[in-house]
């Protein structure tokens, strides 16, 4: 009797040790990644929001680049504690996590904020940005976005293209006023800071010179009277170069990445999740 309990438990033991190690979807580095982990990973993802048509896959690619990176920040002594980690985890208020869901949350917020001490210390002070890039970037945030100058404009709306053609350059603002209410019109004048006004209204504008009236466009023409920068004007310039270098330094960053993703050692044993 007791060797027959004796057996079956050898059995069941056997058993349940094929059925773990069936779990094993991959390794990186000998590190197993189960199936489980890809399932907590794939619900983390979907409460940060992130969706893919194959989660699944996604998640174990998360999985092996939170590897890669705390294996090559080791490299650098820089190791985030749980205790960053978890004060990270608390500010981006993911809600209540289930144990497994927690543990997952927890080691891809240490790989991030070590890939981010990283990415500060050896790739961001070899960025340099010149004054053309921030030119570049400067009218390319004007005309996507608009600047932080406020303009004051006078707009004419259901006016014939006729009387459009009558109106002349105008010497101030109340001289446009006046010019167009000569002519039968009702001007609209108003101030507003660029990046405020609808999208139409911005590119018609956009590049306009002073006291010039637009082109007449649905049935309406519009004149810049005056520009003032504002306050944040003056720090406009850092902050595009902040956001340049920030953004060349991201560039560079998933590049490296992906060559230290290729030096890994990755084994796949799940044909659903090969990559």
């Amino acid at each position: 009797m007791k060797k027959c309990l004796l057996l079956s438990t050898i059995l069941f033991a056997s058993f349940m040790n094929v059925a773990n190690a069936a779990t094993v979807v991959a390794t990186v580095g000998g590190k197993p990644i189960t199936d489980t982990d890809i399932t907590a990973r794939t619900k983390l993802m979907t409460r940060q929001g992130k969706t893919s048509t194959d989660n699944r896959r996604q998640a174990l690619q998360n999985i092996i680049d939170d590897y890669v990176k705390l294996n090559y920040a080791a490299n650098f002594n820089v190791s985030p504690s749980d205790k960053d980690a978890e004060s990270e985890l608390k500010r981006m208020k993911l809600g209540d996590l289930s144990a497994s869901e927690r543990a997952m949350a927890l080691s891809a917020t240490r790989a991030n904020m070590a890939w981010q001490v990283i990415v500060a210390r050896t790739i961001m002070p070899t960025i340099n940005i010149s004054d053309e890039d921030i030119s570049n970037e400067k009218i390319l945030l004007e005309r996507e976005h608009g600047l932080p100058i406020e303009m004051t404009l006078v707009r004419l709306i259901d006016i014939p293209e006729s009387v459009a053609k009558k109106l002349t350059k105008p010497k101030s603002c109340d001289d446009a006023v006046e010019m167009a209410e000569k002519l039968g019109g009702v001007p609209q004048k108003f101030s507003a800071v660029e990046y405020e006004l609808a999208t139409d209204i911005r590119n018609r504008v956009a590049g306009l010179p002073l006291l010039t009236w637009s082109k007449h466009m649905d049935d309406s023409v519009l004149l810049v009277c005056k520009t003032k920068k504002t306050k944040g004007y003056g720090k406009l310039d850092e902050i595009i170069k902040q956001n340049a270098t920030y953004k060349q330094a991201m560039f560079i960053a998933d590049q490296q990445l992906k060559q230290l993703r290729r030096k890994a050692v990755v084994v796949i044993n799940d044909d659903r999740y090969k990559l």
